[in-house]
């Protein structure tokens, strides 16, 4: 016997519920859980969720030294990013500072 497509769609709708109640009760007692272990060692928001930013500053922009400089106008370069008219398609050593 063959299902129809009606059927189907009944199934699934059926099916579409128990996974919502299935996963409503499963996210309910894992928080539970969470809530006794965070009361139980008493932990920080920052112990359960570090915000991995602790080298710098949130804004701070670390400035590099550059290492060409033009001798015709002095302008210079870090030697990142897009390389600037004056250097392009030449020898970077002779402008090395």
């Amino acid at each position: 016997m063959t299902t129809s497509y009606k059927e189907l769609l009944q199934q699934r709708e059926a099916l579409d519920a128990q996974i919502r109640d299935a996963r409503e009760k499963e996210v309910a007692d894992a928080l539970a859980r969470v809530r006794q272990t965070v009361a139980e060692f008493e932990l920080t928001v920052t112990d359960v969720f570090p915000s991995g930013r602790r080298t710098r500053a949130a804004g701070t922009v670390s400035k590099v030294a550059p290492k060409y400089r033009n001798p015709a106008t002095g302008q210079t370069w870090t030697g990142r990013g897009k390389p600037p008219k004056w250097i392009q398609g030449q020898d970077r050593t002779q402008f090395a500072i």
